[in-house]
């Protein structure tokens, strides 16, 4: 792991230290990963947004019938058991 340091005004070094204080993290560093932890689960939720609004609005439509739910089920199903097969 490597070190960074980072300047914060008075008033935000103050909360950072207030909530190691309450016992919610045990450390300033620990607070500030979990921080960066939600903002990367930000962010991969806007991608997944973009990607599904993108394949919304890739074409016209189209009817789903339950024969196609059964083909995309057994294709997931070989690709997962394909993925166990290679990961032994």
């Amino acid at each position: 792991m490597q070190t960074m340091n980072i300047s914060l005004p008075d008033p935000m070094k103050q909360f950072v230290e207030d909530q190691v204080t309450a016992g919610a993290y045990s450390s300033a560093s620990e607070y500030v990963r979990e921080l960066v932890r939600a903002d990367q689960k930000r962010h991969a939720k806007e991608q997944l947004e973009q990607v599904l609004l993108s394949a919304i609005n890739s074409g016209d439509p189209i009817e789903v019938t339950p024969e196609m739910i059964n083909e995309v089920r057994q294709r997931l199903q070989a690709r997962a058991a394909q993925r166990k097969r290679v990961g032994r």
